[in-house]
């Protein structure tokens, strides 16, 4: 029997794939990975199995909505398959959809009622919907919420005499300053509450007066760069500034948003980038990435560091900040720069990014949540984000926005890049990550993109990890979602 043999012949050729897949998991390959269950499937779709193991590498790349896909199509082969409740319900706590990760977990109890770890998992994620819904039930609405940086007075904090860390005398941050605390976060040292009040308050009334557009003009014969995703990386953040110089008002950065969570040195970038805006207002730009988001940073680690080595009132403090960073930048009126990417509608103009109201979190949909979260895709058009956030957008997308607003490049960040950096859409779209060996495991290099003007020619330098102290990326983590990473 012809057809018998080849049914075989391609069940057992799938088996191998996976092996394959396995491996390249294992090695952390989880693009190659992807791919290669990808090749299993095609040659048996009625596997649970493979479509289970999909979606765990799909959540290793945060490509959750893929991985929720994967789960559900392997539920529908084989509804009694704990994995496939287990992954969709992995990805959809890594998303901060704690009652629909519920629903999976009780499924997953229910199916292996003796497995100890189902139960525990199960638990703490009844722990997890238990205070989402107390901290619902105590919120204040938005309209009546008012400014905790209104009600601090940095002036009367206390500095005690043993006190021997980075001081700023009166208001003003200088070099001198940021060398001192910079030095005091290598050794693992904190800044006093005072001094880092008085960084917040200061960079916030800089960033509310910007607009959600900011336009950068280089001089001739000066140059730019342009980082992307830091990601609580202290010390690569460190190295950044090692091989490109600090930040000054002849070397200026724009950092590309997503500079908290993941990484356990959340507080000291922030603050360092921070404070060197404060120091030099030219000296650094900020964009808001979708990272810079009290849901994220309750689920990724910024929370719940800046708890431990400050205070509660600095975690609002900080939310209220992010609500006030830009959303997207011009320079030289030729490179569009923003977090994630483009739109789900044509014909958006750069008045129309100025026009947004950013004040607030992100919403679920629209212009601002399309900046934060959209992705480029090698096909044209475009399709639904892998992100389950946002959408993806093709090469035809890109050149449709720039011929309309006058412009000759998109710099996105948003995505790790094995080398760094991607060029694509026909060189009209660069990705730029600045996090090496993203999570201590991806393995990847990080970049920054230099800008000459006038020409403002894109010039890539990429970099290798350095070694930080023995802290583990996600160690402030929502407890629930380090059990999973």
């Amino acid at each position: 029997m012809p057809g018998m043999e080849t049914e075989n012949s391609n069940t057992s050729r799938a088996e191998e794939l996976k092996q394959l897949a396995n491996e390249a998991f294992k090695g952390h390959k989880y693009s190659q990975a992807i791919d290669l269950y990808t090749q299993a499937i095609e040659l048996n779709g009625e596997s649970a199995v493979y479509y289970a193991n999909r979606a765990f590498a799909h959540t290793k790349l945060e490509e959750y909505g893929s991985a929720i896909q994967d789960g559900t199509r392997a539920i529908e082969i084989d509804p009694r398959y704990s994995k496939g409740y287990y992954r969709r319900g992995a990805a959809y706590l890594a998303m901060g959809k704690f009652k629909d990760a519920l629903k999976d977990f009780q499924q997953v109890k229910k199916l292996c009622p003796n497995d100890p770890d189902a139960t525990k998992k199960l638990k703490e994620c009844e722990k997890a919907v238990m205070k989402l819904k107390f901290e619902e039930a105590i919120s204040v609405p938005e309209s009546q919420r008012r400014s905790v940086a209104d009600s601090i007075d940095y002036h009367s904090v206390e500095v005690e005499p043993q006190y021997a860390g980075a001081r700023i005398e009166g208001d003003v941050v200088t070099l001198d300053f940021v060398k001192k605390m910079l030095d005091d976060f290598k050794n693992q040292k904190n800044l006093h509450k005072r001094y880092a009040y008085q960084i917040v308050l200061q960079t916030r009334e800089m960033l509310r007066a910007l607009p959600s557009l900011v336009d950068i003009v280089v001089p001739a014969g000066k140059h730019f760069t342009v980082c992307g995703d830091v990601h609580g990386q202290f010390y690569d953040l460190l190295n950044i500034f090692e091989l490109n110089g600090l930040p000054s008002e002849d070397n200026p950065y724009l950092f590309n948003g997503d500079f908290v969570d993941r990484g356990s040195f959340s507080l000291e970038v922030i603050l360092t980038l921070f404070a060197f805006k404060c120091m030099c207002p030219s000296a650094i730009h900020l964009a808001r990435g979708n990272h810079e988001s009290k849901s994220m940073n309750k689920i990724y680690g910024f929370e719940g560091e800046v708890r431990s080595k400050l205070s509660e009132i600095f975690v609002e403090l900080f939310a209220e900040v992010f609500c006030c960073l830009p959303l997207a930048h011009v320079i030289n009126e030729k490179v569009f720069v923003v977090h994630g990417g483009l739109f789900s509608v044509d014909d958006v103009r750069l008045s129309d990014i100025r026009a947004i109201d950013r004040f607030c979190e992100p919403p679920e949909e629209g212009l601002m949540c399309e900046l934060l979260w959209s992705d480029p895709q090698p096909q044209p058009g475009r399709g639904p984000s892998k992100r389950g956030v946002g959408l993806s957008f093709g090469g035809d997308v890109t050149k449709r926005f720039l011929q309309e607003n006058n412009l000759d490049l998109v710099v996105r960040s948003h995505e790790v890049k094995d080398e760094g950096y991607e060029i694509e859409h026909d060189g009209k779209l660069i990705t730029v990550f600045s996090a090496p060996n993203y999570c201590d495991q991806m393995g990847n290099k990080g970049a920054f993109i230099r800008f000459e003007a006038p020409d403002m020619k894109p010039n890539i330098v990429t970099f290798s990890a350095v070694p930080h102290p023995d802290v583990k990326p996600m160690a402030y983590a929502n407890n629930f979602l380090r059990m999973f990473s």
